[in-house]
């Protein structure tokens, strides 16, 4: 017991640091968030005639993305999400630049009732990475 008194603060750091790493991993799937890698984001454009959803900000998509991709940055979704009603019955692969933000927009189109939401998980990175194209 006096152990833990004793180092209290480096016990804290690692049991918040291991939550961190737990939620990293599992976060999106305890929201209810799918994940898809590259390959199978290609199979849902390609197969399943995917929405491609870019949430970055303007410069960002102007910089590069991904073919056909619709944007509605992230700050303006919830207000923008009428424009996307059309879509509600189909695939919807979501892309940032990493993958944080379009995990939050996936759990915002999930509460607006988009079934079939999907993260890219990486986002723009991990399609730059496996060297497949992007539109300027």
């Amino acid at each position: 017991m006096q152990f833990i008194v004793n180092n209290i603060l480096p016990i804290s750091i690692a049991l918040f640091s291991g939550a961190m790493l737990l939620w990293s991993a599992f976060g999106n799937r305890i929201r209810g968030i799918k994940e898809v890698d590259c390959t199978a984001a290609l199979q849902l454009i390609n197969h399943k005639n995917a929405l491609v959803l870019d949430v970055r900000d303007d410069g960002e998509y102007k910089s590069g993305h991904i073919l056909n991709s619709a944007q509605i940055p992230l700050g303006k979704l919830n207000e923008r999400v009428g424009e996307l009603e059309k879509h509600k019955g189909q695939p919807v692969v979501v892309v940032c630049r990493s993958g944080n933000r379009s995990g939050t927009a996936c759990a915002a189109l999930g509460k607006h009732g988009f079934t079939q939401v999907y993260n890219l998980t990486g986002g723009i990175t991990a399609w730059q990475k496996a060297s497949l194209p992007l539109k300027k």
